[in-house]
C-alpha cells in the first residue's frame, strides 16, 4: 500500500493533526457505524478523517485495538467480507448494546462540553 492510499496522506501544513482525546475514539467509531452502517476499519478511519476536514488522522495501530475492544464489549460485531476492491476485510456493525452505549456517551459528552464552556467562561 502506498502512502497515497493511507488516511492522512493528503494532510497539509494548513490542517495540523489533532490528537484523539482519551475516551473519545470509541464514541466516534460507534457514531460512524450507527450513521453509515457496517464498515471495515480502513473505511472508518477514512470517514473520520473526511468529517474532520483532515484534522483527525488515525493510524491502524490506534484504530484496530479500539475496534477489538468494542467487539469484546459487544458494542460492535465483526464479520468477514470483501471490500469494493475485492480484498478480504472485517466489517464492523453496531449492536443494540452499542447503540445504548452511544446514547450514554453522547449524553456524557454533552455534559462535559457544558462544563468546559462554563470553566472556560464561554456561554453554554
Amino acid at each position: 500500500m502506498s502512502n497515497r492510499d493511507t488516511p492522512g496522506a493528503a494532510r497539509t501544513a494548513r490542517t495540523p493533526k489533532s490528537d484523539v482525546l482519551q475516551g473519545t475514539l470509541d464514541l466516534m467509531v460507534l457514531q460512524t457505524l450507527a450513521g453509515l452502517g457496517p464498515m471495515h476499519g480502513y473505511a472508518v478511519a477514512a470517514r473520520l478523517e473526511q468529517v474532520s476536514g483532515g484534522s483527525l488522522q488515525l493510524n491502524m495501530g490506534t484504530l484496530y485495538p479500539a475496534l477489538m475492544r468494542l467487539e469484546q464489549q459487544r458494542f460492535i460485531r465483526g464479520t468477514w467480507g470483501v471490500t469494493d476492491t475485492n480484498r478480504k476485510a472485517r466489517f464492523y456493525a453496531i449492536t443494540a448494546a452499542g447503540r445504548r452505549r452511544l446514547a450514554a456517551g453522547r449524553t456524557a459528552w454533552d455534559r462535559m462540553v457544558a462544563i468546559m464552556q462554563t470553566v472556560l467562561g464561554e456561554p453554554a
